[in-house]
Protein backbone atom coordinates (compact mmCIF):
# COMPACT_ATOMS: atom_id res chain seq x y z
CA UNK A 1 0.00 0.00 0.00
CA UNK A 2 1.20 3.49 -0.80
CA UNK A 3 1.72 5.14 2.59
CA UNK A 4 2.41 8.57 1.08
CA UNK A 5 -1.33 9.29 0.89
CA UNK A 6 -3.42 9.50 4.03
CA UNK A 7 -6.87 7.96 3.66
CA UNK A 8 -9.61 10.59 3.88
CA UNK A 9 -11.87 7.91 5.31
CA UNK A 10 -11.13 4.66 7.10
CA UNK A 11 -11.60 1.38 5.26
CA UNK A 12 -14.31 0.38 7.75
CA UNK A 13 -16.21 3.67 7.36
CA UNK A 14 -15.96 3.38 3.57
CA UNK A 15 -17.35 -0.16 3.73
CA UNK A 16 -20.43 1.09 5.59
CA UNK A 17 -20.77 4.03 3.19
CA UNK A 18 -20.67 1.71 0.15
CA UNK A 19 -23.08 -0.70 1.82
CA UNK A 20 -25.52 2.10 2.63
CA UNK A 21 -25.39 3.66 -0.83
CA UNK A 22 -25.71 0.28 -2.57
CA UNK A 23 -28.66 -0.85 -0.47
CA UNK A 24 -30.39 2.54 -0.82
CA UNK A 25 -30.02 2.58 -4.61
CA UNK A 26 -31.22 -1.01 -4.90
CA UNK A 27 -34.19 -0.31 -2.61
CA UNK A 28 -35.23 2.76 -4.61
CA UNK A 29 -35.05 0.86 -7.90
CA UNK A 30 -37.07 -2.06 -6.52
CA UNK A 31 -39.66 0.23 -4.92
CA UNK A 32 -40.07 2.19 -8.15
CA UNK A 33 -40.85 -1.04 -9.99
CA UNK A 34 -43.90 -1.57 -7.77
CA UNK A 35 -45.00 2.05 -7.28
CA UNK A 36 -48.71 2.32 -8.23
CA UNK A 37 -49.54 4.57 -11.19
CA UNK A 38 -51.56 7.00 -9.11
CA UNK A 39 -48.44 7.90 -7.09
CA UNK A 40 -46.25 8.52 -10.10
CA UNK A 41 -45.70 12.04 -11.35
CA UNK A 42 -46.62 12.28 -15.00
CA UNK A 43 -44.46 14.54 -17.10
CA UNK A 44 -44.36 14.62 -20.88
CA UNK A 45 -40.60 14.32 -21.35
CA UNK A 46 -40.38 11.04 -19.43
CA UNK A 47 -41.11 9.01 -22.54
CA UNK A 48 -37.80 10.22 -24.03
CA UNK A 49 -35.72 9.10 -21.04
CA UNK A 50 -35.22 5.47 -22.16
CA UNK A 51 -33.50 6.73 -25.32
CA UNK A 52 -31.40 9.12 -23.23
CA UNK A 53 -30.51 6.22 -20.93
CA UNK A 54 -29.34 4.17 -23.93
CA UNK A 55 -27.21 7.10 -25.12
CA UNK A 56 -25.73 7.52 -21.63
CA UNK A 57 -24.97 3.78 -21.41
CA UNK A 58 -23.32 3.95 -24.84
CA UNK A 59 -21.15 6.83 -23.64
CA UNK A 60 -20.19 4.86 -20.52
CA UNK A 61 -19.17 1.91 -22.72
CA UNK A 62 -16.98 4.16 -24.88
CA UNK A 63 -15.38 5.81 -21.82
CA UNK A 64 -14.68 2.43 -20.23
CA UNK A 65 -13.10 1.09 -23.43
CA UNK A 66 -10.97 4.22 -23.81
CA UNK A 67 -9.95 4.12 -20.14
CA UNK A 68 -8.93 0.50 -20.47
CA UNK A 69 -7.03 1.21 -23.67
CA UNK A 70 -5.18 4.16 -22.12
CA UNK A 71 -3.88 2.17 -19.16
CA UNK A 72 -3.35 -1.18 -20.87
CA UNK A 73 -1.74 -0.13 -24.14
CA UNK A 74 -0.61 3.47 -23.64
CA UNK A 75 0.27 3.31 -19.93
CA UNK A 76 -1.29 6.76 -19.64
CA UNK A 77 -2.60 7.02 -16.06
CA UNK A 78 -3.93 10.56 -16.48
CA UNK A 79 -6.18 9.72 -19.44
CA UNK A 80 -7.12 6.39 -17.83
CA UNK A 81 -8.31 8.23 -14.72
CA UNK A 82 -10.08 10.86 -16.83
CA UNK A 83 -12.08 8.32 -18.85
CA UNK A 84 -12.92 6.19 -15.81
CA UNK A 85 -14.07 9.22 -13.84
CA UNK A 86 -16.11 10.37 -16.83
CA UNK A 87 -17.69 6.88 -17.05
CA UNK A 88 -18.59 7.15 -13.35
CA UNK A 89 -20.12 10.62 -13.77
CA UNK A 90 -22.14 9.55 -16.83
CA UNK A 91 -23.28 6.45 -14.91
CA UNK A 92 -24.51 8.72 -12.12
CA UNK A 93 -26.43 10.81 -14.68
CA UNK A 94 -27.88 7.58 -16.06
CA UNK A 95 -29.04 6.56 -12.58
CA UNK A 96 -30.79 9.92 -12.08
CA UNK A 97 -32.49 9.60 -15.47
CA UNK A 98 -33.42 5.97 -14.79
CA UNK A 99 -35.02 6.87 -11.45
CA UNK A 100 -36.86 9.83 -13.04
CA UNK A 101 -38.26 7.59 -15.76
CA UNK A 102 -39.38 4.80 -13.43
CA UNK A 103 -40.93 7.34 -11.07
CA UNK A 104 -42.95 8.82 -13.91
CA UNK A 105 -43.94 5.88 -16.08
CA UNK A 106 -45.48 2.46 -15.59
CA UNK A 107 -43.48 -0.69 -16.19
CA UNK A 108 -43.42 -1.76 -19.85
CA UNK A 109 -43.72 -5.52 -20.38
CA UNK A 110 -41.94 -7.14 -23.31
CA UNK A 111 -44.35 -7.46 -26.24
CA UNK A 112 -42.61 -10.19 -28.24
CA UNK A 113 -42.59 -13.95 -27.81
CA UNK A 114 -40.56 -17.03 -28.63
CA UNK A 115 -36.80 -16.78 -29.05
CA UNK A 116 -36.76 -12.97 -28.87
CA UNK A 117 -38.58 -12.95 -25.54
CA UNK A 118 -36.16 -15.56 -24.17
CA UNK A 119 -33.22 -13.51 -25.44
CA UNK A 120 -34.66 -10.30 -23.97
CA UNK A 121 -35.33 -11.86 -20.56
CA UNK A 122 -31.87 -13.48 -20.46
CA UNK A 123 -30.15 -10.21 -21.25
CA UNK A 124 -32.43 -8.27 -18.89
CA UNK A 125 -31.95 -10.60 -15.91
CA UNK A 126 -28.16 -10.75 -16.31
CA UNK A 127 -28.11 -6.96 -16.73
CA UNK A 128 -30.20 -6.39 -13.58
CA UNK A 129 -28.20 -8.83 -11.47
CA UNK A 130 -24.84 -7.39 -12.49
CA UNK A 131 -26.12 -3.79 -12.26
CA UNK A 132 -26.93 -4.45 -8.60
CA UNK A 133 -23.44 -5.84 -8.03
CA UNK A 134 -21.44 -3.28 -10.00
CA UNK A 135 -22.04 -0.19 -7.85
CA UNK A 136 -20.06 -1.34 -4.82
CA UNK A 137 -17.33 -2.74 -7.08
CA UNK A 138 -16.98 0.60 -8.89
CA UNK A 139 -16.97 2.54 -5.62
CA UNK A 140 -14.28 0.30 -4.15
CA UNK A 141 -12.19 0.36 -7.32
CA UNK A 142 -12.25 4.17 -7.25
CA UNK A 143 -11.56 4.18 -3.51
CA UNK A 144 -8.47 2.03 -3.85
CA UNK A 145 -7.19 4.22 -6.66
CA UNK A 146 -7.74 7.49 -4.81
CA UNK A 147 -6.20 6.19 -1.58
CA UNK A 148 -3.11 5.03 -3.45
CA UNK A 149 -3.68 1.32 -2.93
CA UNK A 150 -2.92 0.43 -6.54
CA UNK A 151 -2.36 -3.26 -5.82
CA UNK A 152 -5.95 -3.65 -4.58
CA UNK A 153 -7.17 -1.27 -7.30
CA UNK A 154 -5.69 -3.41 -10.08
CA UNK A 155 -6.86 -6.64 -8.50
CA UNK A 156 -10.46 -5.40 -8.18
CA UNK A 157 -10.45 -3.59 -11.55
CA UNK A 158 -9.86 -6.94 -13.28
CA UNK A 159 -13.41 -7.84 -12.18
CA UNK A 160 -14.99 -4.39 -12.15
CA UNK A 161 -14.10 -3.39 -15.71
CA UNK A 162 -15.61 -6.37 -17.59
CA UNK A 163 -18.73 -6.41 -15.40
CA UNK A 164 -19.27 -2.64 -15.71
CA UNK A 165 -18.68 -2.81 -19.45
CA UNK A 166 -21.17 -5.69 -19.75
CA UNK A 167 -23.79 -3.77 -17.76
CA UNK A 168 -23.38 -0.65 -19.91
CA UNK A 169 -23.52 -2.57 -23.21
CA UNK A 170 -26.47 -4.74 -22.17
CA UNK A 171 -28.27 -1.59 -20.99
CA UNK A 172 -28.24 -0.42 -24.60
CA UNK A 173 -29.28 -3.87 -25.82
CA UNK A 174 -32.21 -3.96 -23.37
CA UNK A 175 -33.36 -0.60 -24.74
CA UNK A 176 -33.09 -1.79 -28.35
CA UNK A 177 -35.10 -4.92 -27.56
CA UNK A 178 -37.83 -3.24 -25.44
CA UNK A 179 -38.24 0.03 -27.37
CA UNK A 180 -40.82 -1.35 -29.85
CA UNK A 181 -42.96 -2.28 -26.83
CA UNK A 182 -43.26 1.23 -25.39
CA UNK A 183 -46.90 2.37 -25.53
CA UNK A 184 -45.98 5.46 -27.57
CA UNK A 185 -44.29 3.23 -30.21
CA UNK A 186 -47.17 0.76 -30.61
Amino acid sequence: MNTDKKNWISDKAFFWLVTGVSVAVLAVVVLLRYLPSEYRPNFHLAKHLPFLNAVLNSCVSVCLALGYYMIRYRKNKVLHQFFMLLAFIISALFLISYVAYHTSMDHTPYCGDGFMKTLYLSVLFSHILLAAIILPLVLYTIYFSTTGNLVKHKKLARWTFPLWFYVSVTGVLVYVLISPCYPWNI
